[in-house]
């Protein structure tokens, strides 16, 4: 209770500073009896990629001497600043003004004359009133939090990838890290700070979020009416005996589930009774396994919620479920069909092997162990989720978070089934992988603080060198093959900001392909090896804990070479027009 108490209140407080963060800094002062020439100067603050500079603190100078500032000038997060700076009575239209701007972790541009008054005036008591605009580019530098910031990131991705210890403790320990120096050595020696509190707070995408935690709820109150072992089981009872046919429904089962709710919890639930069939059938569990968790990786590559890169992805660059559907949707059907293909043949002799005597008596058997639990609150878990999908079909057109739809469909369901909310909370929401994602949102957000994403993007821009052709190919097979040897949940959050930086600078990439190619290289890359991704890791574990062990070697052997076929079937999508 106190663990949910403690969430539940940092989840307000970043909500309630997301309202409030919109609000500029402007600098107090105090209106002197004596009329005075009163500098009205506003401006934004941005690096050489046009973000804004937030925390850039702003000096004034008039001929050289630095003015007397009632209080220090800093910037919005947006990197905006507006403020009031009085000078001596009818020293401004004679006077040179100069702006100095400065932050760690980029180098001083000197101070900057404001060249240009825009409008001047004067009040009934004498004060004259000069309006000027001055707008500020500032240049990255490699900090010691940069050095940092970047040592952290390689920490976490290497705890990750050798699974040292739980990816959650890996972020954790992660943004305290980073925190942690901010508030210790950043204090006393500004150009280790990475990053304050606040930003940390405004890093955490509450949209993906609540996201989350909805489709949680409404995948564990659908889980506990059997609706998923009883698809199983209706596969097995159309196939009849026929593992090819077998093989490819629990394929289809796999990717269509998979694409509408979390791919992990799909497997989660249907891999107890694929061990059972295959052990009925004599032949190994793997050779069902496999090509379910690699069409359900594909599913849920297709849309919007299907896998966790993709509601990042969505999130950071506003697209919408229809959006994904449209771009992704058909090139996933491709690759899946393929895929089906390629396993039928790679698991033909295996599947010839199997021993399909008393068919009837199996599928009455799986009839009577997977079946519909609970008929009523099936029908409520399907009408709330109906309702959930079809806002996420108009949350583009509503102007509307996809985290609403599923809050809405989440509420709606526990009200009308009088699910415990408790229980709920206890049971379905994977706090280990929230607390995860806000964690990462942290480092992230140190990583680009500090300046590391920044130059990332820098290198791959003039890796690209203005082609969009090779800005794609960059993008997507650097996705795949880093995401089939990491988590590629940490990798895509790493690429949210470069992939937006290139959409901007590259030619024709403000069609959004880009973001496409991140998300087809992430999803897809992941299915290469078992720690590419988070339901291949679940299969794995499951298999193992079932008495059918699966190598790194023997996942790699098996699954590499269709995770390359389809990443070479994206290529020829994009290169072929079909964004």
């Amino acid at each position: 209770m106190a663990t949910r108490s403690i969430l539940i209140s940092f989840f307000l407080y970043s909500l309630f500073f997301s309202l409030g963060s919109h609000i500029c800094y402007s600098a107090s002062y105090s209106v002197s009896s004596k009329p005075a020439d009163i500098l009205v100067i506003s401006g934004v603050i941005t690096d050489t990629h046009g973000k804004g500079v937030g925390g850039a603190k702003l000096s004034f100078f008039l001929n050289g001497q630095k003015a007397d500032q009632q209080e220090e000038v800093l910037t919005s997060h947006t990197g905006a600043y507006e403020t009031k700076i009085f000078f001596p009575h009818n020293s401004l239209s004679q006077g040179t003004v100069e702006v100095e701007a400065s932050k760690p972790a980029y180098a001083r541009p000197g101070r900057i004359k404001v060249m240009t008054v825009l409008e001047e005036s004067q009040d009934g008591h004498g004060n004259r009133y000069y309006l000027a605009h001055l707008d500020i580019v500032l240049q990255r530098v490699f900090s010691a939090g940069f050095w940092i910031a970047t040592v952290t990131l390689l920490l976490v991705y290497v705890l990750i990838a050798l699974e040292i210890v739980h990816r959650t403790l890996a972020a954790f320990l992660g943004a305290s890290l980073m925190l942690a120096v901010s508030y210790t050595a950043g204090t006393f020696y500004p150009s280790f700070r990475i990053l304050t509190f606040d930003d940390a707070a405004r890093a955490i995408d509450m949209n993906v979020i609540f996201l989350l935690i909805g489709m949680m709820i409404i995948v564990g109150v659908l889980k506990r009416t059997g609706l998923f072992q009883w698809l199983a089981y209706k596969s097995y009872e159309l196939a009849r005996g026929n593992v090819f046919i077998l093989a490819a429904t629990l394929m289809l089962a796999a990717a269509v589930v998979s694409s509408m709710l979390d791919n992990v919890t799909t497997m989660l639930l249907i891999i107890p009774v694929t061990i059972e069939i295959a052990v009925t059938l004599e032949i190994h569990p793997t050779t069902l396994l496999i090509p379910e968790v690699f069409a359900s990786n594909i599913g849920g590559t297709a849309t919007l919620i299907g896998d966790p890169p993709n509601i990042m992805i969505g999130s950071y660059a506003n697209l919408s479920f229809v959006d994904f559907l449209v771009h992704l949707g058909p090139i996933c059907l491709i690759c899946l069909v393929v895929g089906l293909g390629y396993f039928l043949l790679w698991y033909g002799k295996s599947y010839r092997k199997a021993q399909a005597g008393k068919v009837q008596e199996t599928i009455e058997r799986l009839k009577r162990e997977y079946r519909i639990t609970d008929k009523r609150t099936l029908v409520f878990s399907l009408i709330a989720l109906g309702i959930t999908l079809f806002l996420f079909v108009l949350h583009g057109q509503l102007d509307m978070q996809p985290s609403i739809a599923a809050m809405t469909g989440a509420a709606l369901l526990l009200l009308a089934t009088g699910t415990d909310i408790s229980e709920t909370l206890e049971r379905d929401i994977e706090w280990a992988t929230i607390i995860f994602f806000i964690m990462l949102f942290v480092v992230i957000a140190g990583a680009e603080e500090s300046g590391l994403i920044h130059f990332i993007a820098e290198g791959l821009k003039q890796l690209a060198q203005g082609s969009l052709h090779q800005a794609i190919l960059m993008v997507l097979w650097g996705a795949a093959l880093t995401s089939a040897f990491i988590d590629n949940i940490p990798f895509t959050a790493t690429m949210l900001p470069v992939v937006s930086y290139l959409t901007e600078v590259i030619p024709g990439a403000e069609s959004g392909v880009l973001w496409w190619a991140l998300a087809l290289g992430a999803c897809l890359g992941g299915n290469g090896t078992m720690i590419g991704a988070s339901a291949n890791l679940v299969t794995v574990g499951m298999a193992e804990r079932a008495g059918y062990p699966i190598s790194f070697k023997q996942y790699a052997k098996i699954a590499f070479t269709p995770m390359v076929i389809t990443i070479i079937l994206c290529s020829l999508w994009f290169m072929w027009g079909g964004r």
